[in-house]
């Protein structure tokens, strides 16, 4: 039997997440003035504030809320399978890689369908859910990647984090660190989407471009992460680490860098040692794009043009710069509208340079790349195993990797 084009749609939805939590029950149907919003946030329950914040947004638009939290891949296959079935909730906050597979699928609604506003919010984050010049949803916010250091290692091996400023300083650092008997720098290449998600900032950095995985600059950003192996710069763990493992070995206070995410700052102020953080640095200076994760709030297609207007206020509502503060803090998220980035940081000096990283990142599916996006990484991730574990040279990898990525369907 012929599937439904939304099933088809799972594989390249789920191949586009990344990290998950624990799933929890079964999402309710909306019926009269009851609104089901659905979200991969199973960590909050109602007495939370953005538990709360649903609530009384719900109460805004004149609606009772039925809210439901899972897993982010469990959400994402529900969502389709439920789409499909004609029960998709009424506000859905789901990955921002997949907003764009959603949207091609038919699931969501436009946000000039819905009138859900995404005006104060920055572009480079809304890109995400850009699908061919329609925008779908607003980010809730963003968390992206940066180098957290450990000073006493730096300090001891005569190195000023401040002089890290490009590749060739951050090369002569870790060779200061390995002659002074400490360990380099750690980071994530797994073969999975947190392997590509940990690349792209040196891919991006170099200068490179999804759409030709075997550019001479794409080259030079895998060949750099090969050297650090080839040296000792960096462990061979680094193969097999999620982006946890990866900390944890900088958790042990041996390690100078640590290419890690947002999400690893409440971790840090426990490490035990003081550490600081740069902006992972491009090829030839400056920050280098590093790519955002975070959740896009959308409106999926519903029974009518009324309903979906009422998502929407619901919706606007949830990402507004009055709510949002809260849930962006409890998320340890960057906060997709400046004006609220400002309050995070006046709240909180040491989220600068995460600021200032989300300010230069850039959404996986962006350029264009939409549903294509799952397609590339993940030969993209094959080349870096490749690369790194010796099986292919660097510029071998990535050739292999771009015909694989143009002749995917």
């Amino acid at each position: 039997m012929k599937r439904h084009p939304l099933v088809r749609l799972l594989s390249v939805a789920v191949a586009a997440t990344t990290l998950a939590a624990c799933s929890s029950g079964t999402a309710p149907t909306a019926a009269g003035g009851t609104f089901t919003v659905w979200d991969p946030y199973p960590q909050f329950d109602a007495s939370s504030a953005w538990a709360k914040v649903v609530d009384k947004c719900g109460a805004d638009a004149g609606v009772k809320i039925a809210r439901q939290a899972f897993d982010t891949t469990d959400l994402t296959n529900k969502v389709l399978l439920a789409a499909q079935q004609g029960t998709a909730p009424n506000v859905l906050v789901v990955d921002n890689p997949v907003v764009s597979t959603l949207a091609e699928g038919g699931v969501l609604k436009s946000n000039a369908d819905t009138g859900l506003d995404a005006t104060q919010v920055a572009p480079n984050l809304l890109a995400a859910g850009d699908v061919k010049g329609q925008v779908y949803g607003v980010p809730i916010g963003a968390n992206t990647l940066a180098l957290y250091y450990n000073k006493a290692v730096l300090t001891a091996a005569g190195v000023d984090p401040a002089s890290v400023r490009d590749w060739a300083s951050l090369d002569a650092a870790l060779a200061k660190v390995h002659a002074a008997g400490k360990k380099g720098m750690t980071f994530s290449a797994i073969g999975t989407e947190e392997g590509s998600f940990q690349f792209l900032p040196w891919f991006w950095g170099a200068g490179a471009n999804l759409t030709d995985l075997a550019s001479a600059d794409a080259v030079a950003a895998l060949a750099q992460w090969k050297s650090w192996l080839d040296k000792g710069y960096a462990p061979n763990s680094v193969i097999g680490n999620t982006q946890t493992t990866s900390w944890q070995e900088f958790a042990t206070g041996d390690y100078a860098f640590a290419e890690n995410g947002t999400w690893q700052l409440q971790n840090a102020k426990k490490a035990g040692f003081e550490y600081g953080v740069l902006e992972i640095p491009a090829r030839t200076g400056g920050a280098a794009p590093a790519p955002t994760g975070g959740e896009f709030v959308t409106v999926p297609a519903q029974s009518g043009p009324d309903a979906e207007k009422t998502a929407g206020r619901i919706a606007s509502c949830l990402t507004s710069p009055a709510n949002v503060l809260d849930s962006d803090t409890a998320l340890t998220y960057v906060s997709a509208v400046p004006s609220v980035q400002e309050k995070q940081v006046a709240a909180q000096p040491e989220l600068k340079v995460w600021v200032d990283a989300v300010k230069v990142a850039k959404g996986r599916t962006g350029d264009n790349l939409g549903t294509r996006y799952p397609r590339i990484s993940e030969p993209l991730w094959g080349a870096v195993q490749a690369a790194l574990t010796g099986a292919k040279t660097p510029d071998a990898a990535l050739a292999a990797a771009q015909a694989t990525a143009a002749s995917a369907k």
